[in-house]
C-alpha cells in the first residue's frame, strides 16, 4: 500500500515519449502546443482607432472634415493641422493623427466638426505593437489552447498549429450484476453507470474514449477483454473487479497480459483498492467499482496522467483553500477526499460520504481533502479541488 503522495509521485515520474501532430485552428481547442510560439509581426500592425469617431490633427475643438476612413481601407491618408476625418473602429489612423474623439462627444454642421471637450494626445489610438511586437514570445510549449488562445493565434494568421497528440483511452466495466440502462433487470442486478461517468469526465476535460466494453466476472472473459482493449489504446481505464473478492479477476488478468504493477492500494478513503500499472508505453488504471470512489480516483490520479501524456504544462487539478462552513472531524482512519460544495467562497461538506453514494457528488462541485484524524473548526481553511 502506498500513500497519496507516493502514488502521485509515481504517476508524475513516469518516463513518456510525446507525439505531436498538426491541427487546424478550429480543431485545436484543448490541445497543448508542441512548440514555442512567437509573433510573426507587430500586433496591431498599424496604429488604429479604438472606436467609432473622428481622427484629429492638432488639439482643438473645431476641425475641417476632409473625408472618411473605414476598417479595412488600404489607402494612405494624411491630415493637415486642423483637419479631421470620420473613422471607424479598427481603421488605420491617417498620418499626423493626434487623437481620436468618440462620436458621442462630437457634432457636425456642414463640413465642420465640433468637439464637446478638448482632446488629449494619443487618445483612443491603439498603437502599433501595443499588444505584441514582432518576435515576441506569445505562448510556450505546453500551453493548453483555450478560446482566447485560438483568437490570438488566428489574429497572427496561423491556420495550422503543431500540438501534442492526446492519448487514446479505452474503458472496461466489470460485474455480473450490471445491466445497461434501458434494459430490463431482475432482482440482484443494478444498472451500469460508471462507464457513463468516466466517458463524461473524459469529455469534461477534453478527452475522448475510443472503445467501451462491459465484461462479466469471469477470469477468462476478463483476461480476453483486457487483451483486446490493450490492442488499441494508450490508457486503459477499468472500473470494478480490483478488490479481493472471489469474483475480482482484474489484477490477475492484468498480470497475465504483461502489465507491470506500479502500485496497488492507496491509503485513502474512498478508493483504497486503486491499481496503476504499465505495459511498455501503455498505462492501466483499475478503479474501484463504487461510483463515488471511481470518480474521485479519476479526478485525483487518472486526470494528471492524461494531462502528462498530452503535453500539458499542468499536473492535475489545482488545489485551492477555502474556509469551511461547519466544523468537521475526520474519523475514517485514513486521509479522506470528501464530496463538497463551494458556495459563496465557503466549503460545505455534504451528507452521503459513502463510496457508493453518487448523488451528493452530483450535487456538489468540489472534492475536499482532510488528513487522517484532522479536526477543522468553522472558518478554518480546507483544501479543495473544484470539479465543476
Amino acid at each position: 500500500m502506498v500513500t497519496i503522495e507516493e502514488a502521485l509521485r509515481i504517476i508524475e515520474n513516469q518516463e513518456i515519449s510525446l507525439k505531436s501532430e498538426s491541427k487546424p485552428l478550429e480543431k485545436a481547442l484543448g490541445y497543448a502546443l508542441a512548440t514555442n510560439t512567437t509573433a510573426p509581426f507587430d500586433v496591431p500592425e498599424f496604429d488604429n482607432s479604438a472606436m467609432d469617431g473622428y481622427a484629429l490633427c492638432g488639439l482643438y475643438q473645431e476641425y475641417r472634415l476632409v473625408g472618411e476612413v473605414a476598417a479595412g481601407d488600404s489607402k494612405e491618408v494624411s491630415l493637415q493641422d486642423g483637419e479631421a476625418v470620420r473613422i471607424f473602429t479598427g481603421a488605420k489612423v491617417p498620418q499626423n493623427t493626434t487623437a481620436v474623439m468618440m462620436q458621442e462627444k462630437t457634432s457636425v454642421k456642414d463640413s465642420t466638426l465640433f468637439l464637446d471637450e478638448m482632446p488629449k494626445p494619443g487618445q483612443n489610438i491603439r498603437k502599433k505593437g501595443g499588444q505584441l511586437t514582432e518576435g515576441q514570445a506569445v505562448f510556450e510549449k505546453g500551453h493548453v489552447l483555450n478560446p482566447p488562445s485560438l483568437a490570438l493565434m488566428g489574429s497572427l494568421g496561423l491556420s495550422q498549429l503543431e500540438v501534442f497528440s492526446k492519448p487514446q483511452v479505452n474503458i472496461i466495466t466489470t460485474g455480473n450484476e450490471l445491466v445497461k440502462p434501458g434494459e430490463p433487470k431482475t432482482e440482484g442486478q443494478i444498472y451500469e453507470s460508471n462507464s457513463y461517468a468516466i466517458s463524461g469526465v473524459l469529455q469534461q476535460f477534453g478527452f475522448q474514449h475510443h472503445q467501451k466494453a462491459q465484461i462479466k466476472d469471469d477470469f477468462e472473459a476478463t483476461k480476453a477483454g483486457i487483451k483486446s482493449a490493450l490492442e488499441s489504446c494508450d490508457v486503459l481505464i477499468i472500473s470494478g473487479g480490483i478488490s479481493v473478492g472471489d469474483y475480482d479477476f482484474v489484477k490477475q488478468s492484468l498480470e497475465e497480459n504483461g502489465v507491470n504493477e506500479l502500485f496497488y492500494k492507496v491509503f485513502q478513503k474512498p478508493g483504497k483498492p486503486l491499481y496503476f500499472g504499465r505495459k511498455q508505453n501503455q498505462f492501466v488504471f483499475a478503479l474501484p467499482g463504487n461510483p463515488a470512489s471511481s470518480l474521485t480516483c479519476f479526478y485525483v490520479y487518472v486526470l494528471p496522467l492524461l494531462q502528462k501524456l498530452s503535453g500539458y504544462g499542468q499536473f492535475g487539478l489545482p488545489t485551492y483553500q477555502f474556509p469551511i462552513k461547519h466544523s468537521y472531524e475526520n474519523r475514517f482512519g485514513r486521509p479522506s477526499f470528501l464530496k463538497a460544495a463551494v458556495v459563496d467562497g465557503k466549503v460545505d461538506i455534504l451528507d452521503g460520504q459513502g463510496s457508493s453514494m453518487i448523488q451528493s457528488m452530483a450535487k456538489g462541485n468540489a472534492i475536499a481533502f482532510v488528513e487522517d484524524g484532522e479536526t477543522l473548526n468553522k472558518g478554518d481553511l480546507i483544501k479543495c479541488k473544484l470539479i465543476s
